[in-house]
């Protein structure tokens, strides 16, 4: 039988933090998908009706960690496929640091966006 393999150490920071992620992913998601797709059909979503739902703190605060938790938990999880498949040395240290960079501009970015559709900037 072949030996199970992870990248993860069981109980590492790295490993607890793909796990939360996830189940705060799996309620927001949820909410997000309820949201934009029962209670505003998909055909009604406008700008203004976006910018009015960005303007609540509520409805912001829980989209901007939407956005960055959802960024985490893929960075985290391609970086750990990788690992998985044998990526080791100088390849390794390239990937993370690229992988870092990728996804702090997509984070950067996603805010950014989310504070023009709140009308902060």
């Amino acid at each position: 039988m072949a030996e199970r393999y992870s990248s993860f150490r069981s109980g590492s920071l790295s490993w607890l933090l793909q796990r939360v992620t996830a189940a705060f992913l799996v309620f927001v998601l949820a909410f997000h998908f309820f949201l934009l797709h029962f209670v505003h059909h998909p055909a009604d979503i406008t700008l203004a009706g976006t910018s009015g739902r960005m303007s609540q703190w509520s409805y912001f605060a829980t989209m901007v960690l939407f956005l960055v938790t959802a960024t985490f938990h893929g960075v985290n999880g391609v970086y750990a496929a990788l690992l998985n498949q044998g990526l080791t040395g100088t390849r390794k240290t390239a990937v993370k640091w690229v992988l870092i960079v990728a996804g702090t501009l997509l984070a950067v970015q996603g805010i950014n966006v989310a504070l023009v559709m709140n009308g902060l900037i």
